[in-house]
């Protein structure tokens, strides 16, 4: 399986308990890789004038309780 069109066709020949269980599985990974690619990111200051940015206006008081 090498391509997004192959996996598409194998994914809808799955039993509803396999795509069950694919579901679950897939899920897992995205959140994963989710998490590996902001974790590289903060690494990396990519969220630093983001961060920058919330602080300076906490700091001014633009920022509201919930």
């Amino acid at each position: 399986m090498s391509s997004v069109l192959e996996i598409e066709s194998a994914v809808k020949q799955l039993s509803r308990a396999d795509l069950h269980a694919f579901r679950d599985w897939f899920l897992g990974f995205d959140a994963a890789e989710w998490d590996r690619q902001f974790e590289e990111d903060v690494n990396a200051g990519c969220l630093d004038a983001l961060a920058d940015e919330a602080l300076k206006d906490l700091r001014e008081g633009r920022c509201k309780e919930l």
